[in-house]
């Protein structure tokens, strides 16, 4: 069994009072994957959703050429799958487990949404933070350097999956650099050039999967 995470904030699952999530519970069906596992498929049309309960996977997409690019890492109270399930559209993206992962599967989600209104609104400003931080994203794009990327992304882990160590925060970090290229929008190589230049400064020691940051503020002046 995989070691179940605190829910996230803001995510789906936290939003919700327990009634609500008690209906939500007995509308669907848990299910459990094991790491790299591939939860949906890019291109596929479903009407089902995912609402993970345990493990972090990634949200990824392929270019024409075929280089992955990483949208998203969700953890647990995620909802995953919801635009396709609601508007028949194909999946925009494919989820991989990234570790052991536990859901709740539900069928038919917007007939759930239609006897449920509260969550149908909750779903909605949901959705609305989703596009305002794609929007930041992507001004993040078009005005940081590669290391200012990376240094976001690890100041993002941090506050969402950090656990203290020895004075700094360690970050199990579930991404290879080949993944976390393809969340910062950069090339391998230029993501082993900034995490080396974060460590220079002193700023960040890595491992197999793990970073530990030792000045949390010296980072995120960094990702300013």
């Amino acid at each position: 069994m995989n070691q179940t995470l605190p829910l996230e904030p803001g995510e789906f699952l936290s939003l919700l009072g327990p009634d609500e999530v008690e209906a939500l519970r007995k509308s669907g069906r848990p299910r459990r994957w094991d790491r790299g596992a591939t939860l949906m498929t890019e291109g596929d049309t479903s009407d089902w959703v995912l609402v993970l309960t345990s493990g972090r996977v990634k949200v990824s997409s392929h270019t024409a050429s075929g280089t992955e690019v990483v949208l998203a890492i969700r953890g647990p109270g995620a909802l995953l799958g919801d635009m396709s399930a609601l508007d028949g559209g194909a999946r925009s993206g494919t989820v991989t487990a990234l570790e052991p992962v536990e859901g709740i599967v539900i069928r038919d989600f917007s007939g759930f949404l239609r006897e449920h209104g509260r969550i149908a609104v909750t779903l909605m400003k949901l959705i609305i933070s989703r596009l305002r931080d794609a929007d930041r994203k992507r001004i993040e794009y078009g005005a940081f350097d590669t290391t200012g990327r990376v240094a976001t992304r690890l100041v993002e882990l941090a506050e969402r999956y950090g656990e203290p160590n020895n004075g700094g925060v360690r970050v199990a970090l579930p991404l290879s650099q080949d993944e976390l290229a393809g969340w910062t929008g950069a090339s391998r190589e230029a993501v082993s050039k900034a995490l080396r230049s974060l460590r220079d400064r002193g700023l960040i020691e890595t491992g197999r999967r793990r970073v530990v940051i030792h000045d949390m503020e010296g980072l995120r002046k960094r990702a300013r």
